[in-house]
């Protein structure tokens, strides 16, 4: 079997570095600039250049190893309830619309960017869902038309539920991406979207854990265990 290349072979710095850095600015509501800052206090003189370089390169990769775990632990899992909501964002000016879908533990499945909320653009979005993840029993959706008419075309209508509060779950879960749109100014392309809010969802699942659902000593033991395991990503 041949060995996997080593996707930090041609940079002088540490892979830890790489990690923490790319963590910093993905995870949390940091601009190039503060993170840059930050790891000086640490006594890591690098660039904003250098973050934006590295989130670039490495958050895609560290994003799919995440995304290739959860994905094969969830597919033997019965999926009760999805939920499934859009959200606006501007592009330049241009309205754009960011669609996701959740699990019922907030686990994020999907994000997806459009320049329409049609029944084409639901369509698309719901059949790359379901064939990464499989069925799910019911899901939830918001008022917009375009979603009855997507699972009808689908064969699922009957699968769909419809409420004035059923969906907080979906609306709450943009909130964290709000938080990275202001300290990132706002999108300039359609592309960059597509990919932060990809590599944004897979860093959001890996370390949420469920802070208030649990008490504070099994809040610590399973941040010790994301940390611990996002040390292996692409190792």
């Amino acid at each position: 079997m041949t060995r996997p290349t080593n996707p930090f072979r041609y940079f002088n710095s540490s892979p830890e570095v790489i990690r923490l850095v790319v963590m910093r600015y993905v995870r949390f509501p940091l601009s190039l600039r503060n993170v840059e800052d930050l790891l000086f206090e640490r006594g890591i003189d690098i660039c904003h250049e250098t973050v934006r370089l590295w989130w670039n390169r490495f958050g895609p990769l560290f994003a799919a190893d995440i995304r290739r775990q959860r994905v094969s632990r969830m597919q033997g899992v019965r999926h009760w309830r999805w939920h499934v909501d859009e959200v606006f964002v501007k592009i330049n000016g241009e309205q754009h619309y960011l669609w996701r879908a959740l699990d019922h533990e907030s686990e994020i499945l999907e994000s997806f960017v459009t320049r329409k909320r049609d029944k084409s653009a639901a369509l698309k979005f719901l059949k790359k869902t379901l064939k990464r993840y499989g069925r799910a029993e019911a899901i939830v959706t918001a008022g917009l038309r375009s979603y009855p008419a997507a699972m009808r075309k689908l064969g699922n209508l009957d699968r769909g539920e419809m409420g004035r509060w059923l969906n907080n779950r979906a609306e709450n879960a943009h909130l964290p991406f709000r938080r990275r749109e202001r300290a990132m100014l706002r999108f300039r392309r359609m592309k960059s979207l597509q990919k932060f809010v990809s590599v944004h969802a897979g860093f959001h699942n890996h370390f949420n854990s469920e802070r208030h659902l649990v008490d504070r000593q099994t809040y610590k033991i399973r941040r010790s265990a994301a940390l611990a395991e996002w040390q292996s990503f692409a190792a």
